[in-house]
C-alpha cells in the first residue's frame, strides 16, 4: 500500500512497511524510513508506486494553471479530493489528486489551509495584491541578479555611483545593491571595499581610507554651520612685549608665542603667551558645542580637519604682525642660576613680531652657535636666554625622573614630516623628511611648555577650581590617564600637568584655558565665576569622550602615514631598505616611518640592522611583504631607548610627554618580564621632548601608533 501524507509541512508520497494501530512504519523514495500517523494521511492507494507517484506528480503539478484553479474553486473551504474533481472530471486517478494536493499546498498566495488537505481560496483583491508583490519580488531579483554579474565582470553598476560609502560603511543588508555586492564578493572571494576599489566605487585605496575614517567620525561632514566669529569678551590691557612663535612652515594655528624681557634688577621676564579663543567662546554657545563635538583638530599628511571654523581660527591665530588676544604666563627668572622666582598669569593683547620657522633655522640655530653667539637670525639674544632657561627646566626634569626610578630623557629620537607636491599630471608626490627631535627650538618650545602646563595646573588646584589633567607613574599603573583632580607625571618629571598650550585645536586645552582665565581675572572668586564647578558631569563627560576620540584620530594619521610611507616605496622605485629589529619579528623601515613583521626575523635581537629586499604592496590592506637579504649581526645596532621611544610625530610638548610616557610603559612591561624571571626591575628607557606646537601638516595627534604593528596590517 502507498499513502500521500503531510510531514515536516511538505506533502510527501512512500511505502507501507507495517502499521500498528493509527501509525504507519513508511519508507519513502530516497530509502529513508519514517513514522507516520493517520491523521497526517490524506490519501492510500495501490498503484502507481510512490517513487512513480513522484515523477507523475512532478510533472504534472507543472502544467496546472493555477488562474484556472483559482477560478474552479469554490468560495467556502473545500479537500484537494473535492476540487481535483472539478479540475480534472470525475472520478480523478491518484496521481492527479496528488498533483492537485502539492498544487495547492505549495501556492498559499492562491490558497489558504485550513486543515489537513483542506483548503480556501484566497479573496480576489488579497490575491492580486499578492500576485503583484511575487512580481515585483522577480522583477527585483532579475535586476539583482544583473547587478552581481556586472559587479563580477568588475563593472559599476550606475545605481551604484551615488550609494558607495553606504553600502561599505553603513549599508541596508536588505537592498538590492548590497546582496548583489555580497553575492558578487563571495564569488570573487574579495572583500567589499577591495571590489568598490577595483570597479571604481572609490577612487583609490587612499579615497578609501579616508572615507572609512570621515564615515565613522564625521558622519555628517567635515563642515561648519554659519557661526558669528566672537570678540575678546573684555577690554584687554595691552602688553609691554614683542613676542614670537616657532612652528613649521605648515602651521596656521598658532597656538603660542614667546617673549624675554630684561628687567632692571637683572632678572629677566619670559613670558609664555597663548591664543586665547575662551575669551571670545562661551560654554554652552554654538561655538563651544562644535568644539565639544570634535574634541580636537585631525592631522593627516597633506591636510587637517580643525576643531574650530577658519574664521574663528584666523581671528585667534597668533598671526605675526598683528595684537592678538593672549592668555600670558610670566615667570620671573634669575638668569646666575635660572631659578624661577615667581610666575603671573594674565589676559591681555600681545604683539606678534614674528613667526619663525623650524624649516628655515633649524640649521642656522644649533647649540654650537647659541653657546659661541654667532649666527645671523632673528631674536638672537632672547633665544640665547631661553635656550639656557629651557636646558635649567629640562635638568630639573631629569632629577625628578630620577627620583622616581627613570632614567633621563635621550634625544635620539627622529621625527617624520609629511608634504604632498601636486604635480602637473593631477597626482601628488610625497616627500619624508626626518629631522632629529631635541634641536634647540625644539628644547626650548618643548620646556616652555612643559612648564606652562605644569603650573597652570597647580594654579587651578591651589585655588580650587577644577581642571583636566594628565597623569602617569612610572611603575605599577603606568599608562596615562585623564582625570579632574592633580597628581604627578612622572614620565615628564612634574607634580601636575594640565594641557593649557594648544586651545585651538584640542579642547581640553580650551576647557582649562576658561577656567585658568577664570582664576587670573577673579582670584579667590574664581571657584564661583568659574564655567565648570568640582564634579561637573559634564567635564568628567568631556574627558570620557576627548580619549576615545582622540585615540581615534591618532589612529587614523596613523593609517595615512603608513598609506604614505607605502606610496613613497613605489615612487621612488625602492626594491631594498635597511631597518631595525624591534621585537617578535618587527622592524621599522631606516629612511620613514614605517614599521612592518618580516617572520625570518623572529628570533633576532632589538637594534639588529638588516637589508630587505622590497616586494608586494598592498595599499588596502596596508601590508608590505619583504624578505631579508642580509643581516648585519652586531653592527650598527641602534641604542635600546632610541629604539623604545620612537612615537612618532606630535605636537612638540605632546612630543615630549608621550615620549616619557611610553618610556615608563617599556620600563613598567620590562619590570614584570624580569619580576616574573626573577630579576630585579631594570630602570626606564626614555623618551625625549620636542616643542609643543610644530607641524600641523604632519600632526599635532598622537602618532605612536604609527610605529606599531597594525592587526591584519602587515
Amino acid at each position: 500500500m502507498q499513502l500521500l501524507f503531510e510531514e515536516g509541512g511538505e506533502i510527501r508520497a512512500g511505502t507501507v512497511l507495517a502499521q500498528q494501530g493509527e501509525a504507519y512504519q513508511v519508507e519513502l523514495p530516497a530509502g529513508k524510513r519514517t513514522k507516520v500517523k493517520s491523521r497526517d494521511v490524506l490519501l492510500q492507494f495501490a498503484q502507481p508506486s510512490a517513487i512513480e507517484l513522484v515523477r507523475q506528480t512532478g510533472e504534472m503539478t507543472a502544467e496546472i494553471d493555477l488562474d484556472f484553479l483559482w477560478e474552479c474553486a469554490p468560495e467556502a473551504e473545500f479537500g484537494f479530493a473535492e476540487l481535483a474533481a472539478e479540475y480534472y472530471g470525475a472520478d480523478p486517478g491518484p496521481v492527479q489528486q496528488a498533483a492537485l494536493a502539492i498544487a495547492l499546498h505549495g501556492n498559499p498566495v492562491y490558497f489558504r489551509r485550513k486543515g489537513r488537505g483542506r483548503y480556501q481560496r484566497a479573496p480576489e483583491d488579497q490575491l492580486k495584491a499578492a500576485l503583484a508583490a511575487l512580481e515585483r519580488k522577480k522583477q527585483q531579483a532579475l535586476v539583482q541578479a544583473e547587478y552581481e554579474e556586472q559587479l563580477k565582470a568588475l563593472t559599476l553598476p550606475e545605481s551604484f555611483r551615488n550609494k558607495v560609502l553606504q553600502l561599505l560603511f553603513k549599508p541596508d543588508k536588505n537592498s538590492l545593491e548590497y546582496k548583489a555586492m555580497d553575492a558578487a564578493c563571495t564569488a570573487l572571494g574579495m572583500t567589499p571595499m577591495r571590489l568598490m576599489v577595483a570597479v571604481g566605487g572609490v577612487a583609490s585605496a587612499r579615497a578609501l581610507h579616508e572615507a572609512k575614517f570621515l564615515a565613522e567620525c564625521f558622519p555628517k561632514g567635515t563642515g561648519f554651520p554659519d557661526v558669528d566669529v566672537p570678540e575678546p569678551s573684555a577690554d584687554l590691557p595691552v602688553a609691554d612685549v614683542e613676542a614670537f612663535s616657532i612652528d613649521d612652515v605648515t602651521t596656521t594655528e598658532i597656538d603660542d608665542a614667546l617673549s624675554v624681557t630684561e628687567l632692571p634688577n637683572g632678572n629677566l621676564r619670559i613670558g609664555i603667551h597663548i591664543a586665547a579663543p575662551a575669551l571670545g567662546i562661551r560654554r554652552g554657545e554654538p561655538l563651544d558645542a562644535i568644539a565639544r563635538q570634535r574634541l580636537s583638530t585631525v592631522y593627516f599628511p597633506g591636510d587637517k580637519i580643525t576643531m574650530l571654523p577658519d574664521s574663528v581660527v584666523e581671528r585667534y591665530t597668533l598671526q605675526e604682525g598683528r595684537q592678538c588676544p593672549a592668555l600670558s604666563l610670566y615667570v620671573t627668572v634669575e638668569p646666575a642660576h635660572w631659578q624661577v622666582l615667581g610666575s603671573e598669569s594674565r589676559a591681555e593683547m600681545v604683539m606678534i613680531a614674528a613667526n619663525l620657522r623650524h624649516n628655515l633655522l633649524d640649521d642656522v640655530i644649533t647649540e654650537a652657535s647659541l653657546a659661541d653667539g654667532t649666527g645671523d637670525y632673528p631674536f638672537r639674544a632672547q633665544l640665547t636666554r631661553l635656550w639656557h632657561f629651557a636646558g635649567a627646566l629640562h635638568d630639573e626634569r631629569q632629577k625628578a625622573r630620577l627620583a622616581s626610578g627613570l632614567r633621563p630623557e635621550s634625544h635620539n629620537r627622529a621625527d617624520y614630516n609629511f608634504y604632498l607636491d601636486d604635480q602637473a599630471d593631477g597626482s601628488q608626490r610625497v616627500r619624508i623628511e626626518q629631522r632629529k627631535r631635541g634641536s634647540p627650538l625644539d628644547k626650548i618650545v618643548a620646556e616652555l611648555m612643559i612648564l606652562a602646563n605644569s603650573t597652570w595646573g597647580k594654579l587651578l588646584a591651589d585655588n580650587g577650581v577644577p581642571g583636566i589633567y594628565r597623569t602617569q607613574k612610572a611603575w605599577g599603573m603606568h599608562r596615562t590617564r585623564m582625570q579632574t583632580y592633580p597628581a604627578p607625571h612622572e614620565g615628564l618629571g612634574v607634580a601636575q600637568y594640565a594641557w593649557s598650550t594648544s586651545p585651538l585645536r584640542r579642547y581640553v586645552d580650551l576647557v582649562n584655558q576658561w577656567q585658568i582665565l577664570a582664576v587670573a581675572q577673579h582670584g579667590i572668586t574664581a571657584k564661583l565665576v568659574a564655567p565648570f564647578k568640582p564634579k561637573d558631569a559634564d567635564l568628567l563627560a568631556a574627558v570620557a569622550d576627548f580619549e576615545g576620540t582622540y585615540a581615534a584620530y591618532a589612529d587614523h594619521q596613523s593609517t595615512m602615514e603608513r598609506y604614505w610611507c607605502l606610496r613613497w616605496l613605489q615612487q621612488e622605485r625602492r626594491e631594498r631598505m635597511m631597518a631595525t629589529t624591534l621585537k617578535e619579528g618587527a622592524v621599522r623601515f631606516t629612511e620613514i616611518p614605517l614599521v612592518t613583521r618580516v617572520p625570518e626575523l623572529m628570533q633576532a635581537p632589538r637594534g639588529t640592522q638588516v637589508l630587505l629586499e622590497i616586494g608586494p604592496i598592498d595599499e588596502i590592506s596596508l601590508e608590505v611583504s619583504c624578505r631579508v637579504l642580509e643581516v648585519f649581526a652586531g653592527e650598527g645596532a641602534l641604542p635600546e631607548e632610541e629604539l623604545e621611544s620612537d612615537d612618532g610625530d606630535e605636537s612638540d610638548e605632546e612630543a615630549a610627554e608621550v615620549s616619557a610616557e611610553a618610556a615608563a610603559e617599556v620600563a613598567a612591561e620590562q619590570a614584570a618580564e624580569q619580576s616574573a624571571q626573577g630579576d630585579v626591575p631594570a630602570q626606564d628607557d626614555a623618551g625625549d621632548p620636542a616643542g609643543e606646537d610644530s607641524d600641523e601638516g604632519s600632526s599635532d595627534q598622537a602618532s605612536a601608533a604609527r610605529d606599531t604593528i597594525v592587526p591584519g596590517q602587515g
